[in-house]
């Protein structure tokens, strides 16, 4: 076990005492216990964490050494050194003797575990030991928490309703049982449903009872006013389709670039009078969990789902310029530069007074990209943005050069299917019957541009590519993304991060070895504390160096349990050229499965993805091409995007390529999700607990894919300008495959795997098509960096 801490600042000693002060670790009783020495200080430092049912005040039941308790200790010695408190301290961190570190060689297990407490030889002083303490209060324990925080969470702190910062972070004193929740509907430019009138969009609030004005963590999430699971699934498209010729054209980026549509004049609602005092509260469901986390430290958290949804006026378009801008008007009533009302017919108008005007972003997935697509607006009041698994093209999410491409574990949805499963108006039977002919409508509408069939990028896809609003970015942006997540694949944040170096704002990135998932509750990365650390910062004006504390790039390393690593870039390498000419040339594979094997692997595309690596001969054999190096002489790093430059041609005058770069070697991995380790984090003081959780080594297995890609050979050029492809005609192509940061081990090799249908994630046609590589003008791009010059 090892535990990562980046969130803790280095602070004075005469600091540390002025924060300890102010937490209560150096009240009277101390000041007068310090007087007396060290070991009297020790006693009144531990009787005072002793007022949390955290810490006992039996003493005997901590050990210094093996043979004498801190009772003994405490009543029989008079000088105090670091073996003694680092033995008590691992205690108090709740790590285990005998398995995570012995009374023997406590300053071992403590370097071992990577806990950052105080290294200070000799005897101590009471300067000494008020020093440690104060680090000892910011170092984690093993259960996930910071020992401060622990100990908030057994009730050290008295809920005062004011902010208070120890080591540049908020602490836990706002009262979470009295949290208003109040309801209101802040006025859009919009009109999607096509009334005339601007739209309305409801807004939930939840904050703490206090006479300080506070921030705000806001989360525009579609999903949050409900889903329809029954009516998506039936809307999910057909994927055993073959795959389509389409006719050559010459279309250039300009012709098809997004141009919006001219802005009509709207009626305002009739305002009727205002009040500081919201009418409408709601029952709170699931929430995000690092917004719970904020509520107990004063930050105000605020959903809405945006136009479209329940409660809120009309149409649903996934990722749209529209989507977008009624989540900014959200931002801009809670910066105080726009209207809101109490409800949706009184008039009433209703100004978020107890802001402090400053505005973060939260959330995954389609709640990270909407807050990626905020921020690219420039909306004034947003500070900045924590966006994790993010989509920032959408283009690169259903579609990818020229084919439609699902996301991992989804094939059939498509941006209709995303848009029925959060259209929640229709919960409402009412609002449904008095919708539901436009909504259609719309969805016919929505079917037609987004061009399912054509897989080509379009004018719809270009408004949906935030990517090209980045330089309008104003925010701080803080990026984080799973290496193993082929939902929101890794060039969604590759892309947006590479942008984003363009700018003069402070932009921070985190990569883990994860699935499509949070963090927050991670056992061996203390990523919460460095969100309070950097919204504290942001938000409250916190002086805390939060900008430069925290590392550019968090990177964990996927060769080894709990190691995350610091890099200053991703994706600069110049790339290595090898070359596939080292088997026969040229090389063939057909597409074409047995009717058996095609019904069997489309309802089983895991078995088929894991036959297709592996090397062992097979029924499958017939449809791929593996490339393998020689293996590696010692460890190696890649970084950034790897390509295939291909000489190849079809037997038809269609067809598609796919791609997986993949380690083989015998070796146990981590854990793509995170294993509960059989503990609840508190998110305050008995307040939204969740599972702490960790990334383990897995069973041993042979090999592993790190990357993949896929392209439409009729798009070799660019995914808006269809070539022209004749049978048995040899055609250049470059297949980019989606970035990864990977140790590759010595000992394994490199291999690629080189196919047509993926039965995850295109169509599959099962067409009579054989795919001929000429080896000799084919070869693989990997950017390879040696591991001392990828080190920090």
């Amino acid at each position: 076990m090892k535990i990562n801490q980046f969130g803790i600042i280095e602070t004075t000693f005469e600091q540390k005492i002025t924060e300890l002060t102010a937490i209560g670790f150096y009240d009277a009783p101390i000041k007068l216990a310090a007087q007396q020495g060290p070991i009297t200080l020790f006693a009144a430092l531990m009787k005072q964490a002793a007022t949390t049912t955290a810490v006992t005040t039996e003493f005997s039941d901590y050990m210094v050494n093996e043979n004498q308790s801190l009772a003994d200790f405490l009543t029989t010695c008079t000088t105090l050194t670091m073996q003694e408190f680092d033995s008590v301290a691992l205690q108090l961190l709740q790590f285990t003797e005998n398995v995570d570190y012995t009374l023997a060689e406590p300053m071992k297990g403590v370097q071992a575990l990577g806990l950052p407490l105080a290294n200070i030889p000799g005897v101590w002083s009471t300067n000494d030991l008020l020093s440690a303490w104060y680090d000892l209060l910011t170092t984690h324990t093993k259960n996930g928490l910071q020992f401060i925080d622990f100990l908030a969470s057994h009730g050290y702190f008295k809920t005062i309703n004011e902010s208070l910062f120890f080591n540049g972070k908020a602490m836990v004193t706002f009262d979470t049982k009295a949290l208003k929740k109040e309801v209101v509907y802040v006025e859009t430019d919009l009109d999607t449903d096509d009334d005339g009138i601007k739209d309305l969009v409801r807004v939930d609030i939840i904050r703490p009872t206090t006479n300080q004005l506070v921030p705000v963590l806001f989360t525009a999430s579609p999903y949050y006013q409900g889903t329809n699971d029954a009516i998506n699934d039936q809307k999910m498209h057909k994927v055993n389709v073959p795959l389509e010729r389409k006719r050559p054209n010459h279309v250039t980026y300009d012709e098809i670039a997004y141009q919006a549509a001219p802005t009509n004049v709207l009626a305002s609602h009739e305002k009727n009078g205002e009040t500081s005092v919201a009418t409408k509260t709601f029952y709170p469901t699931a929430h995000v969990d690092l917004n719970n986390y904020f509520l107990s430290r004063g930050f105000a958290v605020v959903y809405s789902s945006g136009v479209g949804t329940r409660d809120s006026d009309g149409m649903q378009d996934t990722g749209s310029p529209e989507q977008v801008a009624s989540m900014q008007a959200v931002v801009e009533w809670l910066a105080g530069n726009r209207r809101a009302f109490t409800d949706k017919t009184s008039g009433i108008t209703i100004k978020a007074v107890w802001s402090n005007g400053k505005v973060a972003m939260t959330g995954k997935s389609y709640l990270g990209t909407l807050a990626t697509a905020v921020a690219t607006t420039g909306v004034a009041g947003l500070e900045t943005v924590i966006s994790e698994a993010a989509i920032s093209d959408w283009y690169q999410y259903y579609r990818d050069n020229g084919l439609t491409i699902a996301p991992g574990g989804f094939p059939g949805e498509d941006m209709d299917v995303l848009a029925e499963l959060v259209y929640s108006r229709m919960q409402d039977a009412g609002d449904w019957h008095r919708t539901k002919a436009q909504w259609h409508q719309k969805q016919v509408q929505t079917a037609q541009e987004m061009d399912r069939v054509g897989g080509n990028y379009n004018a719809y896809w270009d408004a949906r590519n935030y990517l090209k609003n980045v330089p309008n970015v104003k925010a701080d942006v803080i990026m984080v993304q799973g290496l193993n997540d082929w939902n929101v694949k890794p060039r969604q944040v590759f892309r947006l991060y590479q942008k984003l170096q363009e700018l003069n704002i402070v932009k921070k990135l985190y990569l883990h070895q994860g699935q499509h998932i949070y963090i927050n509750n991670n056992r061996s990365l203390d990523f919460s504390d460095q969100m309070n650390l950097w919204l504290s910062y942001k938000l409250y004006d916190v002086n805390n160096q939060a900008q430069t504390q925290l590392p550019d790039i968090t990177w964990q390393n996927n060769q080894q349990p709990d190691t995350w690593q610091t890099k200053a870039s991703w994706g600069q390498t110049t790339p290595t050229a090898i070359s596939l000419a080292n088997v026969q040339t040229p090389v063939s594979y057909t597409d074409q499965q047995t009717k058996q094997a095609y019904a069997t692997y489309s309802k089983d595309y895991q078995t088929w993805r894991s036959l297709m690596m592996n090397r062992e001969k097979h029924d499958l054999d017939h449809a791929r091409i593996m490339f393998l190096q020689p293996k590696q002489a010692q460890d190696l790093l890649i970084d950034g995007e790897v390509s295939l430059q291909l000489r190849m041609k079809s037997s038809a005058n269609v067809g598609l390529v796919s791609a997986m770069l993949v380690d083989y070697g015998i070796e146990r991995r981590l854990t793509t999700k995170p294993v509960p380790q059989g503990e609840q984090i508190d998110r305050g003081k008995n307040w939204q607990p969740t599972s702490l959780v960790e990334f383990e080594l897995a069973q041993a297995t042979p090999f592993k894919m790190i990357t993949i890609g896929h392209i439409n050979m009729q798009n070799r050029e660019n995914p808006w300008r269809i070539n022209d492809l004749r049978p048995q005609e040899y055609v250049d192509l470059t297949l980019t495959l989606q970035p990864t940061l990977y140790q590759l081990t010595a000992g394994h090799q490199l291999g690629v795997v080189i196919y047509g249908t993926d039965f995850e994630m295109t169509v599959r046609g099962n067409q009579n098509i054989t795919y001929t590589i000429d080896t000799k003008h084919s070869q693989l791009l990997v950017p390879i960096v040696t591991l001392a010059d990828a080190k920090d």
